[in-house]
């Protein structure tokens, strides 16, 4: 497992594959899956793997986490890097600190919260976890709410944040006065669009961002990353065909739900069974299932 710091050349070598965690019927971890599905990933030339809102870390039990973390050390290959996921809640944040040291990560994602929060509350709390986990986190802008930007360039500026993970949806990514605001208050180069391929383009052209985090992307691990170097090198129209091949299953995801809809599609697919979706979260309907079947098997033909 990769154990060095964050860097852009880590950030630009990989897509970032966010997973989702395959759990047996009684909802424990299964090691030989999540296992497979990470081979898979892997073998498709993906090696940064972020497990946050994809593998439900909303609602794992604090009692799992050290489990869990053991269980991302020893499925990880020796290159790849694992970013796991804290919180949402302040309280789980600073337990989870102490489980942390016990391991090499070089960073962990923090949740966005969902309520009971403030921008400068949250902006304490990103503070003091940081300096419990004792290593730069990464900033997760799922809404504008989260934080503002003065807040953002604080933590950035404290060196406090490894890098930031910005994922707030608009009916047209070349329209956002926040992301536009936020490049001009930190180094655009420490931003990755979180929001899949299908604004990825964008936001590196237009934007300048670094990257982008995906979930399709384990389905159809090839594609994805040569979908990130078509935009490195400025390739757009190779660039829009790789893109165009995730529109069926990133649609339904949009339509469904992204969370729910990946767990079914990994599985479906037959890359790796993921077993039983994690509470508070509930399985897809049988027929979105056979249209989440099909278009996730159209992607890894494709791939």
């Amino acid at each position: 497992m990769y154990t060095g710091p964050t860097t852009l050349a880590k950030l630009q070598g990989s897509v970032i594959a966010v997973p989702p965690l395959a759990r047996n019927a009684d909802l424990s971890l299964n090691l030989a899956e999540n296992r497979k599905l990470v081979r898979h990933i892997e073998g498709g030339g993906v090696t940064t793997l972020l497990y946050g809102g994809n593998a439900n870390f909303y609602n794992i039990a604090l009692s799992e986490y050290d489990q869990l973390l053991g269980m991302l050390t020893e499925i990880a290959a020796k290159d790849s890097w694992i970013i796991p996921s804290v919180g949402p809640a302040y309280g789980t944040m600073m337990d989870q600190a102490k489980i942390l040291k016990n391991y090499a990560f070089p960073t962990v994602m923090m949740l966005p919260p969902h309520a009971a929060t403030t921008p400068a509350g949250f902006a304490t709390g990103a503070r003091r976890f940081v300096e419990a986990y004792g290593k730069p986190a990464v900033l997760y802008l799922k809404e504008e709410n989260i934080i503002d930007v003065e807040g953002a360039k604080k933590l950035v500026d404290d060196k406090l944040i490894s890098w930031i993970k910005y994922a707030v949806v608009r009916k047209d990514p070349k329209q956002d006065a926040y992301l536009a605001k936020l490049v001009q208050a930190v180094d655009p180069t420490m931003i990755i669009s979180g929001i899949g391929e299908q604004p990825a383009i964008i936001h590196m052209r237009d934007f300048g961002v670094a990257g982008f985090t995906a979930g399709c992307v384990c389905v159809a691990p090839s594609p994805s990353a040569k979908l990130l170097k078509a935009v490195l090198a400025k390739n757009w129209a190779e660039a829009e065909r790789l893109r165009a091949l995730f529109v069926g299953l990133e649609d339904l995801r949009n339509g469904i739900n992204p969370i729910r809809v990946l767990h079914e599609a990994v599985t479906l697919s037959g890359v790796a069974d993921m077993g039983t979706i994690l509470p508070l979260l509930s399985p897809i309907s049988d027929d979105e299932k056979r249209k989440v079947g099909a278009a996730a098997k159209a992607l890894l033909a494709a791939a």
